[in-house]
């Protein structure tokens, strides 16, 4: 049975997955719609995203607006610290962040509702990083929130390398709190 964790900001969720760990190595469910319906989570995932990533690339902060996505976010090799920034105008936790370590040794997931901003910090070289939604992916409704905002002041882990940012998301707007 999964566990979930309640965090700072209650509609991100910290799920603790099970795993089954024998000689071989393990085995572990990552997604059953029944399992996940029943603990609140009663998205209809249609679109599986995948990237790997360099040690120090830091993705993000991503939404769509007229077309929002909910995310369930996942690491398959290596680690990640990854984020979820508020953006809905009228929660009482606008412009406030919550963030996790995911990694392959705790195989723990995050639920990202829709309205809230995504990124990640790489912190393991060769990592793969998956994730589910339930929207589709629009190119033409992608926006983001500078990755350093000082109004959200993100406490991003100090790692021993330079972070790796796009062009992109170097140039993405402050957040307006």
């Amino acid at each position: 049975m999964l566990k979930i964790e309640d965090l700072k900001i209650n509609d991100v969720k910290l799920i603790k997955t099970k795993r089954f760990l024998d000689e071989r190595g393990f085995f572990q469910q990552n997604y059953q719609s029944k399992e996940y319906s029943y603990l609140g989570i009663k998205n209809n995932f249609i679109q599986d995203n995948w990237s790997y990533s360099k040690k120090g690339v830091l993705r993000g902060l991503h939404y769509q607006d007229r077309f929002p996505q909910a995310k369930l976010v996942q690491v398959l090799q290596g680690s990640v610290f990854d984020v979820a920034v508020d953006i809905r105008k009228n929660s009482s936790t606008y412009g406030k962040w919550v963030g996790k370590t995911l990694s392959d040794k705790n195989g723990y997931q995050l639920y990202i509702p829709k309205g809230f901003a995504h990124g990640f910090l790489v912190l393991e070289p060769n990592t793969t990083f998956i994730y589910k939604c339930d929207s589709y992916y629009n190119a033409e409704d992608e926006f983001g929130i500078r990755w350093n905002d000082p109004l959200i002041n993100i406490k991003w882990p100090k790692i021993n390398v330079d972070y790796i940012i796009s062009k992109k998301d170097r140039k993405y707007p402050l957040l307006k709190i």
